[in-house]
């Protein structure tokens, strides 16, 4: 259940992003775009609220408890910057903004954007591992909660991956292509 729930709290995302565009871009309704788009974080409370209510019924921990939290954490941590992506792309073709240009980076520009992706990572860890904690606090359970401290665990492997990668940019800068024409 708890899958499903977190399927359709990102379907729910998109729907929300897209109405709210459509209201601003295509009716001229910013405050409605805005409203719409300003209920977006309630996805993630349903999700929160609905996950811990199962565990405080007595359901064993899963993976998919554990993914809640984190779907929560990387959609506070990097949802702003998808929602500005998808406003620029609406802009662009249903008003007057301009193209979006995907500009190829490189050398310090790449290694500093490479960078800030770890942070906004650590970031969307940092609040899944609050609500991961939190959940199993609320539950009171260690037997019932395993599964959600070794959640953390393996979130923290990927996060130290990510680092080793995002920062290995600082160190090797991505080179321009030599253009040989």
């Amino acid at each position: 259940m708890i899958l499903t729930l977190i399927i359709a709290c990102e379907i729910g995302f998109w729907l929300f992003v897209i109405a709210g565009l459509i209201a601003r871009y295509i009716f001229k309704r910013r405050k409605i775009g805005a409203s719409l788009l300003a209920c977006i974080p309630l996805i993630d409370l349903i999700l929160i609220v609905v996950t811990v209510m199962g565990l405080k019924g007595g359901e064993p921990a899963s993976f998919f408890h554990g993914l809640a939290a984190v779907y929560v954490g990387v959609t506070i941590a990097f949802g702003h910057r998808m929602i500005q992506w998808a406003d620029r792309q609406f802009a662009y073709r249903f008003s007057t903004g301009s193209k979006p240009v995907s500009e190829k980076k490189y050398g310090k520009l790449h290694a500093k954007e490479e960078r800030g992706g770890w942070y906004r990572h650590l970031a969307a860890w940092g609040i899944g591992c609050v609500l991961l904690i939190l959940m199993i606090w609320l539950v009171g359970n260690p037997l019932q909660t395993k599964e959600l401290r070794n959640i953390i665990n393996w979130w923290l492997l990927v996060l130290g991956i990510d680092f080793i990668l995002s920062f290995s940019y600082t160190l090797w800068p991505k080179k321009q292509p030599v253009n040989r024409n």
